[in-house]
């Protein structure tokens, strides 16, 4: 018997966000990213809780006020202490299994900053800090040594992941492992029997080096679906072309093709300085009956939602505004990491039942 990785349309117990304050990089845009993270909460609560980590008690406040003049019902909403350095929690946060006894196990596989690119110590301590207390301190945890994003790979459900080569058999991240030691890691730990590994694909502006979760998405077993660009004068244009020409060449774990779903493209999206945003719609999250779909105000958007709108036809698509989100490099996926229906949270506890904001290592704080 091995551990099950859950695909992401599984059933969930709650959303984990990291949320953004005066220490990360937001700190110049905080209001206009704050507005998306509560548009954020606002719908997914609809239909799961949250589970918030703030850097610390007055910062946890300050979003509990913020959240509930927004109209989010505090039972909805679980809460956990802890310093950061950034918020791209698909990145940081714990990924859980299913064990074969049925439990919930959590996983803090390492993470440096997608390769040293970032400053990343208190990042890497997030989940020792959720380890040691309530909700998610009842739970099975592992600790594993390989630096692995959970933007990285993506889950059928049924054993296969969806990988993309140089985010994890990367010297900047993982120096010394070789490909036979990653898939033996993933196998002990993920229970993965089908690897399924791509060479190609980026956009422009996306900082961890191609992520599959902002190129190509299973939305079910059998079909995945994908960025595209039709303007050969894109910069991105060739290197999209070589990710399709792959995933048309993959094999499940039975050897049949898949079938693919083609996203549409935004018009690029730039910063003030004239730099190219990863703007795209593979970037969405799944919640028990909704689709968080990252749009940008671009006549794209509505082609994405009816696209994914068949793909997921039993459930809603919520598009949210995330041209704020994508000014660091991230969206809407990234910034969040759904906890399966396993992870059993308890009764939502009040703001004034958080315990002392965890210290940092001596390690995280050099």
């Amino acid at each position: 018997m091995m551990n099950t990785l859950p695909a992401e349309w599984a059933p969930q117990s709650a959303l984990l966000l990291t949320w953004p304050h005066p220490n990360t990089d937001w700190r110049d845009q905080l209001d206009a990213v704050e507005a998306v993270y509560i548009e954020i909460v606002r719908t997914l609560c609809q239909y799961q809780p949250a589970l918030i980590l703030c850097p610390d008690r007055h910062w946890q406040t300050q979003v509990a006020t913020r959240l509930r003049d927004a109209g989010v019902p505090d039972a909805q909403l679980h809460w956990a202490l802890a310093p950061s350095n950034d918020t791209w929690t698909r990145d940081h946060g714990p990924i859980t299994v299913v064990t074969p006894k049925q439990r919930a196990g959590l996983i803090d596989f390492r993470f440096n900053g997608w390769g040293g690119k970032f400053a990343s110590p208190l990042d890497d301590q997030i989940n020792s800090a959720l380890r040691a207390q309530s909700p998610l301190a009842d739970h099975d945890w592992q600790r594993s040594e390989l630096v692995l994003e959970g933007g990285a790979l993506d889950s059928d459900g049924a054993g296969s992941l969806l990988m993309m080569r140089r985010t994890i058999l990367d010297p900047k991240r993982n120096p010394g492992w070789s490909q036979a030691a990653i898939e033996q890691e993933l196998r002990q730990r993920l229970g993965t029997q089908h690897f399924l590994w791509l060479e190609h694909g980026q956009l422009s502006g996306d900082d961890t080096d191609g992520h599959i979760d902002t190129l190509a998405r299973f939305v079910n077993p059998r079909t995945i679906a994908h960025v595209s660009c039709t303007d050969p004068a894109d910069p991105d244009y060739p290197s999209i072309q070589q990710l399709i020409e792959e995933l048309r060449a993959l094999r499940d774990a039975e050897g049949r093709a898949y079938q693919l779903l083609p996203l549409p493209s935004p018009q690029p999206q730039y910063d003030a300085d004239g730099q190219r945003l990863p703007a795209g719609y593979a970037n969405f999250a799944l919640i028990n009956g909704a689709v968080l779909l990252p749009v940008y105000q671009d006549p794209a958007d509505r082609e994405a939602i009816h696209r994914l709108q068949g793909a997921f036809p039993e459930r809603r698509i919520h598009p949210i505004d995330c041209r704020a989100l994508i000014t660091q490099g991230g969206s809407l996926h990234c910034a969040c990491m759904q906890l399966p229906a396993a992870v059993h949270l308890g009764p939502a506890l009040p703001p004034a039942a958080l315990p002392p904001t965890p210290r940092p290592s001596s390690a995280a704080a050099a």
